[in-house]
């Protein structure tokens, strides 16, 4: 038997692992434990003697009760860990895999999808559970190719670890020969182990910026009047956060963030004007929107993050700085494009600028706007109201998580309460947010704690994000993932109450069939899962749950309910 403990760089120059053939069962799982994948998640029944080789390997196999939860289980496992994550499906679950795959192609995550797919003979003839599925990942992967052979291996997957990793990173998707695999991992030849060390984690290979542009947008920078930074998730992918802060002390820049770059700069920084676009703080919309210059670095230039591209305004001027040479001016002409790492192009902008700059009218209207909101925000923070008002909820979060935890927030209501209300305030805290998909924030959470084992976790989702993937409760309790989940319990969808109420227009009708559910006591299921489960329903006991919840040593959740009448803010646009 091969040798069981892999160490990356061991092969980074080794042809074979053994000189004797190997099978595809063993080489899939010595190739994952090589590239540090600690986590497989997966939906019976698939590849099943790899999942046998995993378990002798150290691999950890988490069974979940769908394949969209175990996609998103493994995202939330790669935007923590900051490597790839494993999801494995049969070919009758390949389709649910696949839209499970959209999340992390839209917020920009490495996971790597292994399907099924039945044999040629098979294929064409109406076989049993099958359909062509592989043209479904085509929309939401990088790197999308068919494993026919167990040869083909070597390559193959090697590749969608390089995909995945490399560039703006990405799903990856194999399609296995056999709706179990079982061609490919019963199959044995002689396999090259080949662990490129650079693609075990993101960013894999920090690209340089061309020096003459990084000269001009440090100049573009010390000439404006009124710059301000816009910090994406890329930001975050790459661990910019402190070349970003350094940057924005050095020129007396304010610094805005899209809702996946949340964290990369604390709430409480003087030269932080919050979350900006349509899930945002009017402070930071306003800000931006009066800037002469506005520095985009890792962010993606769409409808979100510019509240349908009118902050900033289509006439400022725009820097750009994306590893995806592809977004360079994809919305706003681009006054200096760069392409490059976060990370690296902020510290070269940095060295080209040679010394600090104050601009103290500018900072001061900055944190007039910021100041005005937060007067405004604080009672609302601070309301004793029943029933409970998610800006009370969202300060009591902020005041409970931990200094090195992680908060997962859902899409919606969540990601808008989360983004604009909860304050992160430790250097060691983490925000993950969904792209889109509701109901993503809860498996997430349960594979970001698989990716981070030693940090906190909270997730923070609705009753109707929570129904998704109630099951994965039993999930959290069988396998021992210890998270904490706050459902802001409003027994309704409460952000399209608005829609609702004006397609009505003034019309009787039932309208609460539209957006209402039956009020349900979430903690009551999560005990009869196993997990620890708490209501709450006065503001003042908000505290004492979400410490009991951290320290029950078991998966938590605290059921909160709130007011389905609050709606979070309008995001504020220009005036046309």
């Amino acid at each position: 038997m091969a040798d069981t403990n892999i160490n990356p760089s061991r092969f980074l120059n080794r042809k074979t692992l053994s000189p004797s053939k190997i099978s595809g069962a063993r080489f899939i799982a010595e190739t994952l434990k090589g590239y540090e994948v600690t986590h497989v998640f997966f939906v019976e029944s698939i590849l099943n003697r790899t999942l046998v080789e995993m378990e002798a390997l150290g691999i950890h196999r988490v069974l979940t009760h769908s394949e969209k939860a175990a996609a998103y289980m493994a995202d939330g496992y790669a935007r923590a860990s900051h490597g790839p994550g494993v999801c494995m499906a049969q070919s009758v679950g390949a389709a649910n895999l696949a839209s499970g795959l959209q999340d992390p192609f839209l917020g920009l995550s490495p996971v790597i999808a292994l399907t099924g797919k039945k044999p040629p003979l098979a294929q064409y003839r109406n076989a049993y559970q099958e359909i062509s599925h592989a043209q479904m990942f085509e929309p939401v992967t990088k790197y999308n190719v068919s494993v026919d052979t167990v040869g083909q291996l070597p390559y193959l997957l090697r590749q969608a670890f390089r995909d995945a990793t490399s560039g703006a990173p990405g799903p990856a998707h194999l399609d296995v020969m056999g709706h179990l695999g079982m061609p490919i991992e019963d199959g044995e030849a002689e396999l090259e182990i080949m662990i490129e060390e650079a693609f075990t984690h993101y960013p894999s290979l920090r690209t340089e910026p061309e020096t003459d542009k990084v000269h001009e947008a440090a100049a573009a920078l010390a000439r404006a009047e009124r710059p301000v930074i816009v910090s994406g998730g890329g930001v975050i992918a790459s661990s910019a956060g402190p070349a970003i802060l350094e940057l924005a002390e050095m020129l007396s820049i304010p610094v805005a963030t899209s809702l996946g770059g949340k964290g990369a700069i604390l709430d409480a920084h003087p030269l932080c004007v919050g979350v900006v676009g349509s899930y945002s703080r009017r402070c930071a919309n306003r800000v931006v929107s009066e800037a002469d210059l506005v520095l985009f670095v890792g962010s993606h230039t769409g409808d979100q993050v510019t509240n349908d591209w009118t902050v900033p305004g289509r006439n400022v001027a725009v820097i750009q700085i994306d590893i995806d040479p592809s977004e360079l001016g994809r919305s706003y002409p681009n006054t200096v494009p760069l392409m490059g790492d976060a990370r690296a192009t902020v510290q070269r902008i940095k060295e080209s600028l040679g010394r600090k700059r104050e601009n103290k009218p500018w900072v001061e209207r900055a944190q007039s706007l910021v100041k005005e909101w937060k007067d405004e925000a604080e009672p609302l923070r601070r309301s004793d109201a029943t029933p409970i008002r998610p800006e009370r909820l969202c300060k009591e979060i902020s005041e409970a998580l931990p200094p090195n935890g992680i908060l997962v927030a859902d899409t919606g209501n969540a990601g808008i309460w989360t983004g604009t209300m909860v304050y992160l305030t430790q250097p060691g805290q983490s925000y993950l947010r969904s792209a889109g998909s509701l109901g993503w924030a809860f498996p997430a959470s349960l594979g970001a704690k698989c990716g981070a084992p030693e940090r906190p976790v909270l997730c923070f989702t609705g009753d109707g994000g929570i129904y998704y993937h109630l099951s994965e409760l039993e999930t959290a309790s069988r396998c021992g993932i210890k998270t904490v989940t706050v459902v802001n319990n409003n027994h309704s969808f409460s952000q399209v109450m608005g829609l609702i109420n004006r397609a009505y227009e003034g019309r009787s009708g039932k309208k609460d069939d539209l957006y209402k559910f039956q009020k349900v006591d979430f903690a009551k299921i999560a005990r009869g899962m196993g997990c620890f489960g708490v209501r709450v329903e006065k503001p003042e006991e908000i505290s004492k749950a979400l410490k009991e919840a951290f320290a029950s040593d078991l998966p938590a959740l605290v059921d909160v309910v709130t007011d389905p009448n609050c709606r979070a803010e309008s995001p504020w646009k220009p005036p046309a």
